[in-house]
């Protein structure tokens, strides 16, 4: 079984591949996230709480001001 991941472009695409799968000729499936997403998701699900992107960015500022400071 061959796995491919396609992008429509027509949506008289999704039709015919809607069709295809009706007639059991073809499986559709949602694709998994990019390995680092997966991951994210894992590390979260344990997490409290998840950061925000600015809570992130401070912590990122911070451990490279001390990081170069020691330089």
């Amino acid at each position: 079984m061959d796995a491919l991941k396609i992008e429509i472009l027509n949506p008289k695409a999704l039709q015919l591949i809607k069709q295809l799968q009706e007639l059991n000729l073809i499986k559709i499936s949602d694709e998994p996230k990019s390995k680092l997403q997966e991951y994210l998701k894992k590390m979260r699900k344990n997490a409290g709480r998840v950061p925000n992107l600015d809570e992130i960015s401070k912590t990122v500022d911070e451990v490279r001001a001390e990081r170069y400071a020691k330089n």
